[in-house]
């Protein structure tokens, strides 16, 4: 077992070579618990002690291999090395000693370090044992307190490693829930995307706001709101066994830049003031992009719509345009709340389907050719006659740029 361990650990599958490490240094955090737990990660994210001059080891190597350098904490001497697959944290080891460095850390599995020098596990706080037992455990409440993004890391992490929070731990998040707002609102967004980010998370989110952390960020939420996430973790899982492509594109980000996926815009808009103008102040006080923003407020402003059955082309073509790339999410909102499948089915058959001019149509003409065709100014007529022609053309009533044309013509003279 321990050979598997040190072979995950082995500085060959580090981005830099172990020559430019000093003696002693550690490597501790989330990559040497994954390797004891078996859990392998795509990208790499390492974290290692330097007794001394922990920003002097980073700086050297991000030079050596022209990686990326970042100073992330001048006083606590913290620095970041990013390379194309991975990137390597080194801190400066706190207090006079190894053990008391791993004394002021979160919880027991995180306690945990690796000397590659000699490939030795430094264990102090049994953190393997808790390993062994699937157990969440904290050091002291004291660290969860100077830190207090802790406690809602805690939960993150459990749902993640598919652990338990041992009762005592349990109990302290609970009484500390309070010092929650002293963090900033960017930080718990960031756990908060973990856990809204899968299933797994679902019941770890419910347990945060049952214990008060979560009261201060979403002041709207109620115990519906945390039934209606298990609701959208089932409704993900039917679109998904029914239409293989709409499950892809929930896993999908908003955009490259922003790492929430459609299927967390689903459930973040559960958590939210069901009025979209509300949810949006909502959202702007949590810092969360303007693209997720609007993405949760078009869930919420037209997921009703999607219960409808029997809809015209003409409602059918609006909802379409108004709903664009968030059509996933709100489905899945829909189904959430209760939208019967069968109203949602046509329209997700017109989404997949890319010659439909329904839910995806080519316009026949621009609004410069109105204006010249048709010798009119640009006013908000120009749109209101592309959005005319583009319902005739899904109710097959025009076909040409001819037709389009003579069809704006023939409601101007009647307008």
């Amino acid at each position: 077992m321990q050979s598997e361990i040190f072979s995950r650990l082995a500085p060959e599958n580090w981005p830099f070579s172990l020559e430019l490490l000093p003696q002693p240094a550690y490597m501790v955090g989330g990559a040497v618990r994954d390797a004891i737990i078996g859990r392998s990660r795509e990208y790499l994210d390492l974290d290692f002690i330097i007794p001394s001059d922990a920003v002097k080891v980073a700086r050297k190597i991000a030079q050596h291999y022209q990686a990326g350098f970042v100073l992330l904490d001048k006083e606590r001497r913290i620095a970041r090395v990013v390379f194309p697959q991975a990137t390597a944290d080194f801190a400066q080891q706190e207090g006079e000693s190894l053990i008391t460095d791993l004394h002021r850390r979160d919880f027991t599995i995180n306690a945990i370090a690796y000397n590659p020098h000699n490939q030795e596990i430094i264990d102090p706080l049994q953190g393997c044992a808790d390993i062994d037992l699937g157990l969440l455990r904290m050091i002291s409440p004291a660290n969860l307190q100077d830190d207090p993004l802790r406690l809602m890391r805690g939960y993150r992490q459990a749902a993640q490693l598919g652990f338990t929070i041992e009762s005592a731990t349990q109990s302290a998040i609970r009484t500390l829930a309070p010092y929650i707002t002293q963090v900033a609102a960017e930080r718990v967004r960031v756990e908060i995307g973990y856990l809204l980010g899968s299933s797994h998370g679902t019941a770890k989110i419910t347990k945060a706001w049952e214990d008060g952390i979560l009261a201060s960020f979403f002041k709207n939420a109620t115990s519906e709101s945390f039934i209606k996430l298990a609701a959208v973790d089932k409704a993900a899982t039917l679109l998904t066994e029914n239409w293989q492509q709409l499950g892809i594109e929930l896993q999908r980000c908003v955009r490259d830049t922003v790492k929430t996926s459609w299927f967390g815009i689903a459930k973040l808009a559960c958590l939210v003031h069901p009025n979209p103008e509300i949810a949006e102040i909502e959202l702007q006080e949590l810092t969360y992009s303007r693209a997720e923003i609007r993405a949760v407020a078009t869930a919420l402003k037209l997921f009703p719509q999607f219960k409808k059955t029997n809809m015209s082309l003409r409602e059918q073509y609006c909802l379409f345009q108004e709903v664009g790339i968030v059509f996933t999410a709100t489905a899945a909102l829909a189904l959430a709340h209760d939208a019967p499948i069968d109203a949602i089915a046509p329209l997700i058959s017109r989404y997949l389907n890319p010659d439909d001019l329904v839910a995806h149509t080519t316009p026949l003409v621009s609004g410069k050719d109105l204006i010249i065709a048709l010798n009119i100014p640009p006013s908000p007529m120009v749109g209101r006659l592309l959005t005319e022609i583009a319902v005739a053309q899904v109710e097959e009533k025009i076909g040409t740029v001819e037709d389009a044309i003579a069809y704006a013509r023939q409601l101007v003279e009647n307008d």
